[in-house]
């Protein structure tokens, strides 16, 4: 067994943002992976429905853009030959769950790789939206929120990750998360309740 030390990461108690310039992305809140029943369940993303849900409850309030990522596969996807066959477009499981479904107006990127921006019109949907914050929560934390995450700040967003509202396969992933974001991106750690809109 090999002990890690995490190295120091900050997480501020509150941060103020445009609603008219920001965006909050909710990545992957789907069957296969936020149902007990789905084929990839993450038993942590049962915990960040409720923070997840505050965020859109203050995001609708103030009229702030509403981004759903959903995981995307055709059937033979080359990607299950790593995690098995998920995401499959129009089952059950690639469907987002009941808890967060979508409204009306909301966004919903269909993205066939870890990255919401590979492949996909998000920046151009962002750009056109005059975005610079990103809220960036869902599943899985070192996998699809980490290299959205990325991808966003590579780009030029500010990216604000609130900790309470992105869930992990293992303690390890959840620090790693937490550490690229702050050193690596130059990211916000937070948590839901510390997010104002102005």
């Amino acid at each position: 067994m090999v002990t890690v030390t995490v190295p120091e990461f900050n997480i501020v108690d509150k941060v103020e943002l445009e609603a008219n310039n920001t965006a909050l992305i909710i990545v992957d809140m789907q069957n296969d992976f936020a149902h007990p029943d789905g084929k990839l369940f993450v038993p942590e993303s049962r915990k960040i429905i409720e923070p997840i849900k505050g965020l859109l409850n203050k995001a609708r309030e103030n009229n702030v853009l509403v981004i759903y990522t959903m995981d995307t596969h055709m059937e033979n996807d080359p990607e299950f030959n790593i995690w098995g066959k998920h995401t499959v477009k129009g089952t059950w499981g690639w469907e987002i769950i009941d808890e967060l479904k979508p409204m009306k107006n909301d966004v919903i990127i269909n993205k066939i790789k870890y990255d919401a921006f590979f492949g996909t019109p998000l920046d151009y949907i962002l750009r056109i939206n005059s975005i610079s914050n990103l809220i960036i929560t869902g599943t899985v934390s070192s996998i699809c929120v980490l290299h959205t995450a990325g991808s966003a700040a590579l780009r030029g967003y500010k990216i604000i990750v609130p900790v309470d509202a992105i869930a992990s396969i293992t303690e390890f992933d959840k620090y790693l998360t937490y550490r690229q974001v702050d050193f690596l991106y130059k990211g916000l750690l937070t948590r839901s309740n510390g997010i104002v809109f102005k």
